[in-house]
């Protein structure tokens, strides 16, 4: 089988793969370092880090407990 099988012609990973490399390629050039703030600030990065965390966790701490606990 030399054809390639796809099951959609759309996203990202139904480009070529040169196209696709063109793409990755620019990822991070479209911000200026200036403009970067978690790169110069790892105190802000962390914090920032920490509060994603908690909202992605704080769902299962709303839950009832269950027959369990």
């Amino acid at each position: 089988m030399a054809a390639e099988r796809r099951t959609s012609n759309r996203g990202f990973a139904s480009m070529d793969q040169e196209k696709q490399r063109r793409i990755a390629s620019k990822g991070g050039r479209s911000v200026p370092n200036e403009k970067r703030s978690f790169s110069l600030d790892r105190r802000l990065a962390a914090e920032a880090g920490r509060k994603g965390g908690q909202a992605s966790h704080a769902s299962g701490r709303k839950r009832a407990p269950g027959p369990s606990g």
